[in-house]
């Protein structure tokens, strides 16, 4: 399959899911080796879970079909550019490379936001209207972090 195919499984897949109101017009595909390993969708309203966006299903699905939460090898395919979220999760799952056909303003024309969170991070979180961001100290998350660290756990 060439890369037009491939996201063309992504968007037969978000079109069919928001036509059933199970979320917005955002699809996703995963791909190793050349094989697809997972599509999705966004399920925002159909899971009442504002993290359930494409990217995020389809990271999920490849990570239980692969059995791993390391999805380096990997490739994303998105039908809209990552949100801050997707972004992050995209980083965390080692996904080195993204294929997207839909820009922010294309989903901001027709109401889709993220320029605010895209602002938020870029002024140093500081727009205590978007998030109050209040410190109360590291002591206890230390301590707890120290006893991770002393039983040898997995650090990813």
């Amino acid at each position: 399959m060439n890369n037009l195919e491939i996201m063309q499984l992504g968007i037969e897949e978000a079109r069919k899911t928001m036509k059933q109101d199970i979320g917005g017009p955002f699809g996703a595909v995963v791909v190793k080796d050349g094989e697809v390993v997972a599509v999705s969708s966004n399920h925002v309203l159909a899971n009442n879970d504002p993290t359930a966006h494409a990217e995020v299903m389809a990271i999920r699905k490849a990570c239980e079909k692969l059995g791993t939460h390391d999805l380096s090898g990997c490739e994303i395919y998105a039908t809209g550019y990552p949100c801050p979220m997707c972004l992050s999760a995209i980083i965390w799952a080692n996904i080195k490379k993204v294929y997207v056909c839909g820009m922010p303003e294309d989903a901001e024309k027709i109401g889709f936001r993220d320029d605010f969170i895209y602002r938020f991070i870029q002024d140093n979180m500081q727009d205590k209207d978007v998030l109050a961001i209040e410190e109360l100290g590291s002591e206890p998350a230390c301590e707890l972090y120290d006893e991770y660290a002393s039983l040898n756990k997995v650090i990813y």
